[in-house]
């Protein structure tokens, strides 16, 4: 962490001025520096980018702000926070890999992401050049039945069929 925050500093990663909403009701302002976590926490989200499904991925992002709510009013002993962290851990069992990263002029850039446990796969992803397991003509049923309730919404409403 001391070798990120002094690589980070020279770039100046992690600088952040915030007027914050307090626990007893009050506004206040704070200028905070953490070059090292901003950093660690840029490659961190970027493994995750890889390994976590795109519900859980939607489902942290979800609570992660009350969990930090939680933590920042004092309540790290609390069993919501605990049940937080739960899932937070289960979450991470498959968050593992390596991030390469460029720092200039407050910008973190990610130039490379790997892992053993990447669910990004060119055998699925893959729409052209490549024999793949995605079949573009699964697409016309999967729209015509994710824009079904739309249809049936503008019919109910008087609109021209669709």
């Amino acid at each position: 962490m001391k070798s990120l925050n002094k690589l980070g500093g020279k770039h100046g990663i992690g600088r952040v001025d915030l007027v914050e909403n307090r626990f007893v009701g009050m506004k206040s302002r704070g200028v905070y520096e953490t070059p090292g976590g901003t950093i660690l926490m840029q490659a961190h989200r970027q493994v995750e980018s890889l390994t976590l499904d795109r519900e859980v991925l939607h489902l942290r992002d979800g609570f992660i702000p009350k969990y930090a709510e939680l933590v920042y009013n004092g309540f790290w002993f609390a069993p919501e926070r605990e049940m937080l962290q739960a899932m937070v851990d289960e979450s991470q069992k498959f968050v593992t890999g390596t991030v390469r990263l460029k720092l200039y002029k407050g910008n973190i850039i990610t130039c490379g992401r790997k892992s053993q446990f990447s669910l990004y796969d060119d055998k699925i992803a893959s729409m052209e050049g490549v024999k793949s397991w995605y079949n573009q003509s699964d697409a016309t049923g999967f729209i015509r039945l994710n824009g079904l309730r739309l249809r049936a919404r503008k019919l109910a409403q008087g609109g021209p069929k669709v």
